[in-house]
């Protein structure tokens, strides 16, 4: 059957409109529960969230949900999505939940969830749930009902797991460093673990009050981070969203680097010790730079479908470590199960630490190119794989951008557009080219 709720990564939308209600947020919570409930005895799940006001909503109708169908529930409270996946493996549940839209602004909310080995789960798990939602209910009687509680320090918890993906032998004295948690999830832990392990941190983006999460900052507007940096004169600057599983850094001049350079300096790390990297993944839309920078040191990198997601399926395909999108999503599976804004900061500054080099002086020599994006709008029955203007202009394109440059040309799966991307090593080649390639599209067949 196709999927009505489910999206990329869970459910999404805006609060108030379906399915982002409190009703069907019950429901949820009743139907995932019967679907534990046909191959564990007594399921247990966690439930975490990020700090929109909403998400005290989501939480209390999706705890009624499980306990009505005979699941107990912990409740963890703001908790970044990386620890809750870690904190359901670490305390042998059978699924952690995460209330979050992630970068998205306030008025959006959603849940996403984990498997009790800390992972995102397969789509015939979500197909399962669809099902269930469209069965009657089976109410648990008194003395079948679930059971509620908190988590005891479970922010502590998950700062001492990320604290034990530092090296041992390391620290960050001497550092000053300026964390933005974006109003977001992380607001209470991140600043935290980087101050124990030795470095002076100053805090912002740390006073969420339900409205502002990624409002002006975090990893989606990092002008607020670099100002920081440069007014404290502070080494680095961490930037994570609302979440806290992407990651932006700063360093002490105002450079911004993004999830594709950082993937390259975390590769680099490791060769640098003498561990194998066999390859990494990127997506679609990995820098063409980052590709070849890592093809000089023997470093394949395969590209999986835009979203963390289908980059975790890849590493776990070919049994690789490292793999991420220039967003910031960054994955070290010899670190944590899933994409942690945190842990990849902590393995980018482990690099800093370990080499001597600045993040500057790591990426010596890896220039980014230029990358121009154009939405094109297009009738709801355009087809533009069949549009003969566009494909001729398309191998023209590819033809003069050989070696140099790269197309890459998909439709949106949520509007009828068509997204061109050209990359090249000039920004006037890249985008001469997206023009020519737009204006093939819109051009009447």
């Amino acid at each position: 059957m196709s999927r009505m709720y489910f999206g990329t990564d869970g459910i999404r939308g805006t609060v108030g409109q379906s399915p982002i209600t409190a009703d069907f947020m019950l429901r949820l919570g009743h139907a995932i529960g019967r679907v534990l409930a046909r191959t564990t005895a007594s399921p247990r799940v966690l439930i975490g969230k990020d700090t929109r006001i909403s998400g005290y909503m989501i939480e209390s109708a999706l705890e009624a949900g499980f306990v009505s169908a005979g699941v107990d529930v912990l409740l963890s409270g703001p908790l970044p999505t990386p620890a809750v996946a870690y904190l359901t493996r670490a305390l042998r549940l059978d699924l952690g939940v995460v209330i979050s839209a992630s970068h998205n602004p306030y008025q959006d909310n959603g849940v996403k969830f984990f498997s009790a080995r800390g992972e995102k789960l397969p789509d015939h798990w979500e197909t399962e749930v669809e099902a269930a939602l469209q069965e009657p209910a089976h109410w648990a009687d008194s003395a079948g009902l679930g059971k509620a509680r908190r988590v005891d320090d479970a922010g502590g918890r998950y700062i001492e797991f990320c604290k034990s993906t530092f090296g041992p032998d390391l620290s960050l004295r001497g550092l000053d460093l300026v964390v933005d948690a974006a109003h977001g999830a992380a607001y209470h832990v991140a600043p935290d673990v980087f101050h124990e392990l030795g470095a002076t941190v100053t805090s912002i983006g740390c006073r969420p009050n339900g409205l502002n999460i990624n409002e002006g900052v975090g990893a989606t507007a990092p002008q607020a981070l670099i100002e920081a940096v440069r007014v404290r004169g502070a080494d680095y600057g961490i930037a994570l969203d609302g979440d806290a599983d992407r990651l932006q850094l700063v360093d002490s001049q105002g450079r911004l680097y993004n999830g594709d350079q950082l993937l390259y300096v975390l590769a680099m790390d490791r060769l640098a010790v003498g561990e194998a990297v066999p390859g990494v993944v990127g997506t679609l839309m990995t820098n063409m730079a980052v590709e070849q920078a890592l093809l000089r040191r023997q470093v394949e990198l395969v590209r999986a479908r835009v979203g963390d997601r289908y980059v975790l399926e890849e590493l776990i395909r070919r049994r690789w470590q490292l793999g991420g999108e220039g967003s910031g999503h960054l994955i070290a599976l010899d670190r944590h199960t899933t994409g942690d804004g945190i842990v990849s900061a902590l393995q980018v500054l482990q690099a800093v630490r370990r080499s001597g080099r600045s993040l500057a002086e790591l990426l010596d020599g890896v220039e980014l190119f230029p990358q121009v994006l154009v939405n094109v709008r297009l009738p709801a029955d355009a087809s533009w794989q069949s549009n003969p203007r566009l494909q001729a202009e398309r191998s023209a394109v590819e033809a003069a951008l050989s070696g140099i440059g790269r197309v890459l040309i998909r439709p949106s799966g949520t509007e009828p557009l068509l997204r061109v991307m050209v990359e090249a090593r000039e920004d006037a080649v890249a985008r001469d080219a997206a023009n020519r390639l737009v204006e093939a599209a819109t051009a009447p067949v």
